[in-house]
């Protein structure tokens, strides 16, 4: 077993930097691209085949798992690691999303949030510390504090009042997880800056957190409709001002283009359901950019999704069998694609720590999008 926490820069070009994280399970190479692990499950991939991508971290989800299975019955069997077979560390969000995206479901108040479960329609109220108490049953490696999501678009007055509750929330997250002295010895804990696209508010919610003091930080509250664009604009502002010894986290981004650019401003994290999503739906992503394998134009071409990805649906299968299985609504293409994808995001990710370790970020950066912006191959 490693040590509980720590983070270390190697080397950095422009705002960007690699680095590494040690935790007792195991080391997380940065920048790092965290798979979705919503249920105990990787969708449509088993544990082992996530691991062999280079994926060194996955996320679960504290508001679903809190429903079913339920944390203390994860608990009882041994945990979440143990529960669904994954050994190296798992980060968990803190339910904090749900409060923004079941909006019709919820209640809000200054204690906490009172869900219906989509399930059932059982109330169930969840605050900071029971937020902590969940994560810490599952077992956490990457404890999220309790926050919540401000929806986009919002007035600046609604968006101070939501960020002011959530960095109340922030230190009540702190004093929670540090009650689990067992599980907080294991563990680290990531605050979340708020404050929309606000430039003085996301500098209030900084300097609430680092007074409250993480161990990482998160960027939250975008990639929740605001454009790229858009998001760029709060980066470049956000990043300068953010605690240059911890890793930085932009949550739920995303896009592989949204990837390279929030890289670029400094960010170390990242997570999204986009390639696994996608795989179960058809869309393959390219160094040419995104495809969709239901289109005719793939039924007879013989080649593979990237002759340059080394995962089995493009070393072993054709564009031409994932169209007909896609088609025929086979799982194996499900199987195959989300494995393909999964493989994209991490090849994604080695290529911008090589980039940044030799000094050549921007030029790999920028003949990145110059490909990704072709266009698929036209079929033979």
């Amino acid at each position: 077993m490693g040590e509980r926490f720590s983070y270390k820069i190697h080397e950095t070009d422009g705002m960007a930097r690699t680095g590494s994280i040690q935790m007792m399970r195991g080391e997380i190479r940065t920048p790092a691209f965290m798979p979705v692990g919503t249920a105990g499950t990787v969708k449509a991939m088993l544990p082992e085949n996530v691991r062999s991508t280079g994926a060194d971290i996955i996320l679960g989800n504290t508001y679903h798992l809190m429903l079913r299975p339920t944390a203390e019955r994860v608990h009882k069997l041994g945990g979440l690691h143990k529960f669904m077979n994954w050994d190296r560390p798992i980060l968990t969000d803190s339910g904090g999303f749900q409060v923004m995206s079941l909006a019709q479901l919820r209640k809000m108040s200054e204690e906490g949030v009172t869900f219906q479960s989509h399930l059932d329609g059982s109330k169930i109220l969840l605050t900071p510390e029971r937020s902590m108490e969940i994560q810490h049953l599952l077992g956490s490696d990457i404890v999220m504090a309790f926050d919540e999501c401000t929806p986009y678009p919002a007035t600046a007055d609604q968006t101070k009042e939501s960020m002011e509750l959530s960095m109340r929330w922030a230190k009540r997250s702190r004093e929670g997880f540090n009650s689990g002295e067992e599980h907080a010895a294991r563990s680290a804990l990531f605050g979340i800056v708020q404050g929309g696209v606000f430039e003085d508010l996301r500098y209030k919610s900084i300097d609430a957190l680092t007074d409250i003091g993480f161990d990482g930080y998160a960027v939250g509250g975008l990639a929740v409709g605001e454009g790229q664009e858009m998001m760029f604009k709060v980066l470049d502002f956000t990043m300068p001002r953010m605690p240059k010894d911890t890793p930085r986290y932009l949550m739920g981004v995303g896009k592989p283009d949204d990837i390279v650019g929030a890289v670029e401003r400094g960010i170390d994290m990242f997570d999204c359901v986009m390639p696994t999503r996608s795989g179960r739906t058809g869309q393959g992503f390219t160094r040419r950019g995104a495809i969709n394998m239901k289109n005719a134009r793939h039924k007879d071409d013989m080649r593979p999704i990237d002759d340059a990805c080394a995962c089995p649906a493009c070393t072993q299968y054709s564009r031409a069998y994932l169209h007909h299985l896609i088609k025929s609504g086979e799982m194996l293409g499900s199987i195959l694609l989300t494995w393909h994808n999964l493989q994209f995001y991490q090849d994604l990710m080695a290529g911008l720590r090589s980039a940044i370790s030799e000094r050549r970020l921007t030029e790999h950066a920028n003949k990145f999008r110059e490909t990704y912006a072709l266009g698929d191959i036209d079929p033979l």
